[in-house]
């Protein structure tokens, strides 16, 4: 039996682009989790495609990561 949740292909792309861009400013984890004020396993399972996040979560996730919401949803289709 497989118990691990069935990635969207949507979320995987829009973790990708989130890990990318925390990568690429050379944030941790936890740091962006702090900057957005969230739990590090939740911006975990955003960035592994298995988290749905809301609006108001991409808005302060951009915010964290100091660009504007549409950069986190480049090539997700």
């Amino acid at each position: 039996m497989n118990f691990m949740p069935e990635r969207d292909p949507v979320l995987a792309a829009f973790g990708r682009n989130l890990r990318q861009r925390r990568e690429a400013l050379h944030f941790t984890q936890e740091c962006l989790a702090e900057r957005a004020g969230m739990d590090r396993t939740y911006l975990s399972d955003i960035e592994r495609g298995l988290r749905n996040p809301g609006i108001k979560n991409v808005v302060r996730l951009a915010q964290a990561l100091d660009i504007p919401p549409a950069n986190l949803m480049e090539n997700l289709a």
